[in-house]
């Protein structure tokens, strides 16, 4: 009688995938998010560090710099959310309660790096140098609007502050932001790109495919989420059922971190060395800051009408205790970098330019109805240039109806 005797087994073994080792133990992987990522965090809500001060690397003036424009974001918010109100302008959409996000994050940036935003980071356009005039131009849509007002409001775009020109369809600027790292990567650029999208912008597919595309083709761009808690009226819970969006990093083979989004030293510790990773390194990195949107979505919502579980004292919490200026401005007062009276200054100095911007914009013609057809295609095709006619003959033929001065 012949014995047979199965040959040893192995424990490891390499699949095209990589090698994996093998268990006899049926185990499933768990579901549970009782054991969260944690937080990444420097300054507490009293503006007190919570890290060694020495290894901290930053300026007086960088830090003066970062909580004037997160102010001054502030400000802004504030009156032309009230200009749309009064009617002035169609409609706004403000940062309130993400102030860090977008100054501490364009301050670990440089200007070289291109910017794919979502339509909630003007603060980083402000921090590059777009001024309150200009945006003041764009809300009105007047001749001076570089979008020449075929964008609605807050869709701003700059070709020289390397800002692409927000769209308000979500999500799309992700495979964007990662198209233009892989070039960057292919001309041996010494910067990156950087997208920004809320934990909504994580649902569509394009926030998938642009995570696996560049960790496949190690490109160095930025992923950096705001997870707000609200995707306009859908909260968190309904969107996904993971530990939101950091974990998703490490499927995709990306380097990935979560910071409080409300602590403007952990936004700008987190984005500078994310930065240095992608260009040093050639990597995608994923970073999901946690914050709160204190704010209406739009002008066009009122978020009271969904965040029925939500009371208005959670509401007011985040809006002042948590509230991000108060917190970073804590810090510098304490190092005797700031004052009372400086802010005084400040936001009297803000208020009076934003009044004057206004006044200008509102005062500016709109641009010329020619400016509805051209740069869009190199030689105007046919049916184009009828259209154009046709309108044209239109405000001459019905003079009456339309503005006297309308620019031809």
């Amino acid at each position: 009688m012949q014995l047979y005797t199965e040959a040893p087994s192995r424990q490891e073994l390499h699949f095209p995938g990589g090698n994996v080792k093998f268990t006899s133990t049926r185990i499933f992987t768990s579901s549970s998010n009782e054991e969260r990522a944690q937080c990444y965090r420097v300054l507490d809500e009293n503006g007190e560090l919570v890290i060694d001060n020495d290894s901290l690397k930053i300026t007086k003036e960088l830090a003066v710099k970062m909580y004037t424009n997160m102010a001054t974001l502030q400000v802004m918010d504030t009156i032309f959310y009230e200009a749309q109100r009064q009617g002035r302008i169609s409609f706004y959409m403000t940062t309130i309660g993400e102030e860090a996000i977008n100054i501490a994050s364009a301050a670990a940036l440089s200007n070289n790096d291109f910017v794919f935003p979502q339509y909630r980071e003007p603060g980083v356009l402000l921090w590059r140098g777009f001024t309150l005039q200009e945006f003041a131009n764009q809300l009105f849509g007047n001749k001076h609007d570089y979008g020449k007002g075929r964008q609605m409001p807050i869709h701003y775009g700059s070709k020289k502050h390397n800002y692409i020109t927000v769209s308000s369809t979500v999500a799309t600027q992700i495979p964007h932001a990662v198209g233009a790292a892989y070039s960057m990567k292919m001309e041996k650029q010494d910067s990156c790109t950087i997208t920004y999208f809320g934990d909504g912008g994580s649902s569509p597919g394009d926030f998938p495919a642009g995570l696996n595309f560049s960790a496949v083709m190690e490109v160095p761009v930025i992923f950096f989420c705001r997870n707000n808690g609200w995707a306009i009226s859908a909260p968190i819970s309904d969107q996904l059922r993971g530990d939101g969006i950091v974990v998703r990093g490490k499927a995709y083979g990306i380097p990935s971190i979560r910071v409080d989004g409300n602590d403007a030293l952990a936004v700008y510790s987190a984005v500078y060395e994310a930065r240095k990773m992608a260009i040093e390194k050639q990597t995608p990195v994923l970073i999901e800051a946690l914050t709160y949107r204190a704010g209406n979505h739009s002008t066009s919502d009122d978020s009271t009408r969904y965040r029925s579980d939500c009371s208005v004292d959670e509401i007011e919490r985040w809006r002042h205790d948590q509230n991000p200026i108060k917190r970073f401005g804590k810090w510098i007062e304490n190092k005797g970098w700031w004052s009372n009276d400086a802010e005084s200054q400040h936001q009297n100095t803000i208020k009076k330019e934003l009044a004057q911007a206004i006044q200008n914009a509102e005062q500016e013609e709109k641009p010329p109805v020619a400016d509805m057809f051209n740069n869009v295609y190199d030689v105007s095709p046919i049916n184009l240039s009828e259209q154009e006619d046709s309108l044209q003959n239109t405000i001459k033929k019905h003079a009456q109806e339309y503005p006297n001065n309308i620019p031809l």
